[in-house]
């Protein structure tokens, strides 16, 4: 039966059908296949398909020409020139063919096929991207990852990029920084010159992250100092900063409150405990079997990339050394349930805070009123010498002032 000559009759006529050969049943899903995969005896590259009928007897029909031409198409995807128009239902059907093909796992094609999804979908494609301590499969995949350019969620905890990794200018110089809405970049050894680099193009060209809402900076080596390179971000109204240098105390709240508008949280935030960021679009199982896939490399290729890696980093060592001991990966073990969590959110009802912080004064005031007398002298004169130069001004032009650093990061983008 498997290797047999099959007639079929058409139209009274009994004739051979040659070249015609059972598909072979696929092996039994791994947990992260789809459920949205096909019959596994469908035959891919013929017009039939067999299936048995309750009787156990061989049945064929063919296959309609809607599904030749998707296959087809899928095939030959490398050799498409753009998407953009199709409907959704038919690129959702057609990104699940190309997937059976295993089209995203040739290195070859995969990023320029993930760019075709990707310009013509957006976030259907992939909206959200979980990769919080699987920094092996970010280092291989670092090219087609950079084709997600809609997401609205990016976790890249964990991950050990250090200050000057490239994926940070993907994030601040592509139409995803116009799209991010969180992200997560704790656990990397990222310091204030990482964040200085990050808010970079924002900061000078008005560009880059303007929609970003959530940020995680935990168990990073990020000081007070940092925090002012995170004032250009005009929508940012929740932060972490668990695990840094930063200590919770009066001045550091009262810091977080002068740049940033935000006020401590006496109960952690939901949104940091990694509850509700996972992966999410159409190519979420095309990311698991990346990972998947990337165990069963043959080991002659991991040798040749080991030693292409060794070249490029030559010189390096050290650095890459200390980066990779460096920036534990936390939060698979909970260990940081012990740590003090360092959570601050913008308020919605700005009286609420303000009555917390009139209160606060009122109450410094009480303990130590010589202390308020001097300062209501010196509120006076700065309010005299304000009618001699005004303070507005004066800020505006400080902070506009760049730094040689800043003039080497602009040039750079």
């Amino acid at each position: 039966m498997d290797n047999g000559t099959i007639y079929v009759r058409e139209r009274g006529n009994l004739r051979r059908v040659g070249d015609i050969i059972l598909a072979q049943p696929k092996p039994p899903p791994s947990s992260s296949s789809s459920c949205r995969r096909t019959n596994p005896f469908v035959l891919r590259k013929e017009h039939f398909i067999f299936t048995y009928n309750e009787e156990g007897s061989l049945r064929y029909t063919t296959k309609t020409l809607f599904d030749l031409t998707l296959l087809f198409v899928a095939d030959n995807i490398h050799h498409v020139d753009s998407l953009v128009g199709f409907p959704d239902q038919i690129g959702d059907r057609l990104f699940v063919a190309a997937e059976e093909n295993r089209v995203f796992l040739n290195p070859d094609i995969s990023q320029k096929a993930l760019k075709l999804f990707s310009d013509a979908y957006g976030d259907l494609l992939l909206s959200s991207l979980c990769l919080r301590n699987r920094f092996p499969l970010l280092h291989e995949r670092i090219t087609e990852i950079k084709t997600f350019h809609s997401l609205k969620s990016l976790d890249l905890f964990g991950c050990r990029l250090g200050d000057d990794h490239d994926l940070f200018r993907h994030l601040t110089s592509t139409s995803l920084a116009s799209s991010l809405t969180q992200l997560f970049i704790g656990g990397n050894h990222l310091s204030d010159v990482g964040l200085q680099r990050l808010t970079a193009p924002i900061r000078m060209m008005r560009k880059g992250l303007d929609s970003l809402e959530l940020l995680d900076v935990s168990y990073n080596p990020i000081s007070e100092m940092g925090l002012r390179y995170l004032k250009c971000l005009p929508k940012l109204a929740k932060l972490d900063a668990s695990g840094t240098n930063m200590k919770l105390g009066t001045g550091l709240k009262t810091t977080l409150w002068d740049i940033l508008g935000l006020i401590h949280s006496e109960k952690p935030l939901s949104p940091f405990d990694h509850s509700g960021c996972k992966t999410e679009g159409w190519a979420e199982q095309v990311v698991n079997q990346w990972e998947t896939n990337g165990c069963q490399i043959p080991k002659q290729k991991k040798m040749e990339e080991s030693r292409a890696s060794a070249l490029r980093f030559f010189g390096r060592q050290k650095f890459v050394r200390e980066l990779l001991n460096a920036g534990p990966l936390i939060g698979e073990n909970g260990k940081e349930t012990n740590m003090e969590k360092l959570h601050f959110y913008k308020p919605t009802a700005n009286s609420h805070l303000k009555g917390k912080m009139d209160a606060s004064t009122t109450c410094l005031q009480v303990r130590n009123p010589t202390c308020y007398s001097r300062k209501r002298k010196q509120e006076s004169r700065k309010s005299d010498a304000s009618h001699q130069s005004p303070p507005n001004k004066a800020k505006s032009s400080s902070s506009l002032v760049l730094t040689a650093e800043d003039t080497d990061l602009l040039n750079s983008y």
